[in-house]
């Protein structure tokens, strides 16, 4: 379980999440929420009471036009990162972060930045049994490759466990396999697919029907507020969660627990030399 309040940070979430509706109202730009949100707004009316995350996902379009007008569209304290405007950023998909906090998700994972909300791109995904599951296979093993080019080698000593983090290196730079992940999502160009891949991260279950269950983004209420969800929030919940309108057990609550959070000071202002990871 986490070890910091859930509420202010929750809080903190839904101003960056209104200040991207805002944005994307201005600016015609189009996002749903998605994952665990959509499944609170439905849920809930908002946060999934232990959530201490939030996630939209944007068709690959208006993502493309978010990375480039960011730092104009977006109002301080927030911005837009992404491996396409920092190149120490250590993901392949990008975050609106509130720059007046701080942040730090994993230890191995390294990152100096904000709380944030992230923003998945939404590409095409393949017809067929076969060639989505060899999509997702694909998928999986660039994500994973990324993950050992950031872990330790040597967390577990210096056998075995350490031979694929020093074979990863050896195989890719940190650019070069971000471009390879991003080219591997966009395979399947969302305009002219059928079915819609809404987070690669979730596999199967996010290919849903581009028009029949995406649809254009539709209000859906959150936290006493209007943002938006998608045309047929039941059918992509159902594929994704099951019986998503029963509460899982409590052991089975998923909560992220970050490395450092402060909710009081912007990152900027951090001294990394406080804690016991590498800048």
């Amino acid at each position: 379980m986490a070890t910091y309040e859930i509420r202010p940070l929750q809080l903190r979430l839904l101003d960056i999440l209104l200040a991207i509706d805002a944005m994307c109202s201005l600016h015609g730009l189009r996002y749903y929420l998605v994952d665990g949100s959509l499944l609170g707004a439905v849920r809930h009316k908002g946060f999934i009471p232990w959530d201490d995350d939030m996630d939209i996902a944007m068709p690959r379009e208006d993502y493309e036009q978010l990375i480039v007008h960011c730092r104009e569209w977006l109002p301080a304290p927030y911005e837009f990162v992404s491996f396409e405007t920092d190149s120490s950023y250590p993901l392949h998909f990008g975050k609106v972060q509130d720059a007046s906090t701080t942040l730090i998700e994993r230890p191995h994972l390294y990152y100096l930045g904000g709380v944030y909300v992230d923003v998945f791109p939404i590409d095409g995904a393949p017809e067929g049994w076969l060639s989505q599951r060899l999509y997702d296979l694909r998928y999986k093993y660039l994500k994973k490759a990324l993950y050992f080019l950031f872990r330790d080698p040597y967390r577990h000593g210096r056998g075995p466990s350490s031979w694929i983090p020093l074979l990863v290196r050896r195989l890719y730079t940190l650019a070069g396999l971000q471009g390879e992940i991003k080219a591997h999502m966009m395979k399947y160009d969302l305009r002219t697919s059928r079915l819609a891949a809404v987070n690669h991260n979730d596999g199967l279950g996010s290919m849903v029907d581009k028009v029949a269950v995406l649809g254009e983004p539709t209000p859906v209420e959150f936290e006493g507020r209007r943002v938006m969800g998608m045309r047929d929030n039941d059918s992509y919940l159902s594929q994704l969660f099951g019986d998503y309108m029963t509460p899982p057990p409590a052991d089975k609550i998923h909560q992220h627990n970050f490395f450092y959070m402060d909710l009081e000071h912007p990152y900027r202002e951090f001294d990394t030399s406080l804690l016991d990871v590498k800048a």
